[in-house]
């Protein structure tokens, strides 16, 4: 289970396993996120988290939206394309 990853696509987490129980909030079921988990995704309370499922029907918890990664690619992309004209517009 992949716990994480930046916009890259480089996983904070490799390979790691938490196990988590599911318990009963109010009328809802829910999990307690160990504080290794909750470091590794840099949240605090109140902070979004979103659940992803992947082609192959995993699923990855992350901190970041799910078209952010791609978002960040295509801009890293266009920023190392026109790192000339980026720079001199800069001046």
């Amino acid at each position: 289970m992949e716990l994480g990853s930046d916009y890259n696509g480089n996983s904070s987490v490799n390979n790691a396993m938490v196990e988590l129980k599911v318990r009963k909030f109010g009328d809802s079921l829910g999990v307690v996120l160990p504080q290794e988990v909750i470091s590794r995704l840099q949240t605090k309370d109140g902070e979004r988290l979103f659940l992803v499922e992947a082609a192959d029907g995993e699923y990855r918890l992350t901190a970041h939206a799910p078209d952010f990664e791609k978002k960040m690619a295509k801009a890293e992309d266009i920023m190392s394309r026109y790192q000339n004209t980026l720079h001199a517009l800069s001046k």
